[in-house]
């Protein structure tokens, strides 16, 4: 019997959002409680909330925005490790892992992931764990079509720009804001739909791990 492990970070106002970007917020323009026919909300949000999808056009002069991306790389079979005592993702940490080279996605548990079950959900910082530029061309160079990781960027806070451009120019999809915590290594069959925002720069995305279904090959 499969087992359904949610990795997608719980949307509310106290959600931590990058350092200058709109807080969230949920407000209710209608409600039954208040003597309304139907209760309706607004939600007001950066693209880049919780758990999420970044878009070539987010680094990328002209990059093509989120809607373009294809669900062939954002849905099929991803490869779970750990690398839970690194303070960074380099190159040589990447090639200690011995990831099998037929992985096309990959999602990385660091000590980021008990953050968000130890008060991170609602205080940003600045010091996680995040991919090197090396790093980033360890996995245009391995293949990797989408990577996942377990903060809020792909890419270091101090930072931000070699990382992701080089990812985003080979068309290797980040996908930020995992929640891990729960999720044993291995393989696992990957749905994350990121909402269908025309010319958007990224955008959130209910993002689940199937385990226990039949594994053939690295696709």
């Amino acid at each position: 019997m499969s087992t359904i492990y949610d990795v997608s970070l719980p949307i509310s106002e106290s959600l931590i959002v990058w350092p200058g970007s709109t807080p969230i917020r949920i407000e209710t323009k209608n409600s039954i409680e208040k003597g309304d026919v139907f209760t309706a909300s607004d939600l007001i949000t950066p693209v880049h909330m919780g758990t999420h999808v970044d878009a070539p056009k987010h680094f990328i002069s002209g990059g093509k925005g989120i809607e373009t991306l294809s669900l062939d790389t954002l849905v099929g079979w991803a490869r779970v490790v750990h690398a839970l005592d690194v303070d960074a993702l380099t190159a040589e940490v990447l090639e200690n892992l011995r990831v099998p080279k037929d992985t096309l996605r990959l999602l990385i548990r660091t000590r980021n992931s008990d953050r968000w079950a130890q008060g991170g959900l609602t205080h940003f910082e600045e010091q996680f764990v995040a991919v090197t530029e090396d790093g980033a061309r360890w996995l245009v160079d391995r293949g990797i079509r989408l990577v996942g990781v377990d903060y809020l960027s792909v890419a270091p806070y101090d930072a931000p720009i070699p990382t992701h451009r080089i990812l985003l120019e080979a068309g290797v999809i980040p996908l930020e804001g995992l929640n891990l915590v729960n999720v044993p290594a291995g393989m696992y069959q990957l749905v994350c739909l990121p909402l269908k925002i025309v010319g958007a720069d990224g955008a959130p995305a209910r993002t689940i791990l199937i385990s226990n279904v039949e594994v053939s090959s690295g696709e």
